[in-house]
């Protein structure tokens, strides 16, 4: 099936063919045409796999096949040209609340710039069509400019959308379409109150869709309150195997081997871009100074940063200019970059689920990626969990100079997260090994001295220890945050 065949508007079709989009995913093509035909859409598939495209396709179909957002009549006056007529006349211009057409809410920022993004991608030869951001972190008076505009599709997180529904700058009373993307990480998230509140305030007769990693328990109940007879599509559930990401363990006997192995790792000649992830926020920021002083182009993502801030962190990501990204969970969700070849798990995540949205942030749209984590062996239960959640077992590697001092028992192949008596691991001279091992203690996180090697990619200058691909006259020593 091709994007012709679906019977997507010109228009559509132009923007898809500029930006390289040959033919429509697995879920594109089931929910596309359900989509335009009015269908509520319940859609489980997993990250990385066209969500965004799936439902804001249709959308903009059918904006593109409404003659209200056709070329404007001979002689008629734009909003803009409006507001300049009003402004001569010395009328005061009062703010109206704006009627947006679809909602998409999302559980995070990132998520929401990134469908605005791709909004903007896909509608790009449509005529008066606006698309707008409404997020935490965002100056009010940037959101309150945005919604003089009375944009046609509003991108929310449910937080700040309450904020103007509450203080009247917004009027749902013409909504057409309403998308909740990620609403199981929005569930998780703690905003079940405000979506059933931002739910109500919609009208009854609005198209539904609904796009989430399960469709199971409080999702799935939610889902069938605020849809009606919807069509359920399950490409893939959040548990399906990445078989273009290859997924490895590395076990560690404390924090200084850890970090040793880690400066290691990101030294591999395929590594393009990587994402590190850490349970906290300082976290985040400590690795990636230190990363910065060994002579990585790192940055920091995590949620106390200003929504500015973590604009540009995410710019010079898609630019290049940072190579290695550490971040929180607030990352795993809404970050689109194909360079991303690499994703580390510097701790493992709380939840299964959520190791499955952060390995998605590379291999995306096919690509081919790979998954390291670096595990101690007491969270070796955790790994378990993984396991027993992708239904896989994932292999654990020895890098030659740097094994775990203790060795473990094999794990049985016919189970994922099983195990095997006895004790002993591969120590072959490839470098290679599976099995897990005891637990060590944890100790102050260090990282290995850049050597006086010439300069190469990943590799550092004799002259000032830079990292060649740092942009910035001063070196990797000044942070990407500085510049």
């Amino acid at each position: 099936m091709t994007f012709e065949q679906i019977g997507l508007h010109a228009s559509l079709l132009k923007a898809l063919t500029e930006a390289g989009y040959t033919k429509p995913t697995p879920v594109q093509q089931q929910a596309v045409p359900a989509a335009i035909a009015g269908r509520d859409l319940l859609v489980s598939s997993q990250t990385g796999s066209g969500k965004t495209a799936a439902f804001m396709l249709p959308a903009l179909h059918k904006f593109a096949s409404d003659a209200q957002y056709d070329a404007p009549a001979a002689g008629a006056k734009t909003p803009n040209q409006e507001r300049q007529s009003a402004r001569s006349r010395g009328d005061r211009p009062r703010f109206q609340a704006a009627k947006p057409k679809m909602l998409v809410l999302t559980p995070t920022r990132e998520l929401a710039l990134q469908v605005t993004t791709a909004t903007d991608k896909y509608g790009i030869f449509m005529r008066r069509i606006r698309a707008v951001s409404i997020l935490g972190g965002m100056p009010y008076p940037k959101q309150m400019q945005l919604l003089s505009k009375n944009p046609e599709i509003l991108v929310a997180t449910p937080g700040r959308l309450i904020d103007h529904m509450e203080s009247g700058k917004i009027d749902f009373s013409e909504l057409e379409i309403l998308v909740l993307d990620e609403a199981d990480r929005m569930l998780d998230m703690g905003f079940i109150d405000d979506i059933e509140k931002i739910v109500d305030a919609t009208p009854t007769t609005r198209q539904t869709m609904l796009f989430s990693a399960t469709l199971d328990g409080v999702v799935g109940n939610m889902a069938r309150r605020i849809t009606n007879n919807p069509m359920i599509i399950q490409i893939a559930g959040s548990s399906a195997k990445h078989e273009n990401i290859t997924q490895k363990v590395h076990f560690v006997d404390d924090m200084s081997h850890k970090n040793r192995l880690l400066d290691h790792l990101l030294r591999d000649e395929t590594l393009d871009q990587a994402v590190i992830f850490t349970a906290t926020k300082r976290d985040a920021d400590t690795i990636a100074d230190r990363l910065n002083i060994a002579g990585f182009a790192a940055a920091a993502l995590h949620g106390d940063m200003h929504q500015g801030a973590r604009n540009r962190t995410l710019d010079g990501l898609r630019r290049g200019q940072v190579r290695v990204l550490v971040a929180t969970d607030v990352a795993a969700r809404g970050i689109d970059v194909p360079a991303i070849t690499h994703v580390f798990n510097y701790d493992l995540p709380k939840f299964p689920e959520d190791y499955v949205h952060r390995i998605g942030r590379t291999g995306r749209a096919g690509r081919n990626g790979v998954a390291i984590s670096l595990v101690n062996h007491a969270e070796s239960m955790n790994v378990k969990r993984i396991e027993r959640f992708t239904k896989q077992l994932i292999p654990v590697e020895v890098v030659v100079g740097f094994e775990a001092k203790r060795s473990a028992a094999p794990r049985s192949s016919a189970k994922p997260g099983g195990w095997k008596p006895g004790d002993g691991r591969s120590n072959s001279r490839s470098g290679t090994g599976t099995g897990y091992a005891g637990s060590g203690k944890p100790a102050q996180r260090t990282f290995s001295k850049p050597n006086a090697t010439p300069a190469r990619e990943g590799g550092f200058n004799k002259e000032g220890g830079g990292y060649k691909g740092n942009r910035s006259s001063e070196g990797s020593r000044r942070s990407f945050s500085d510049r």
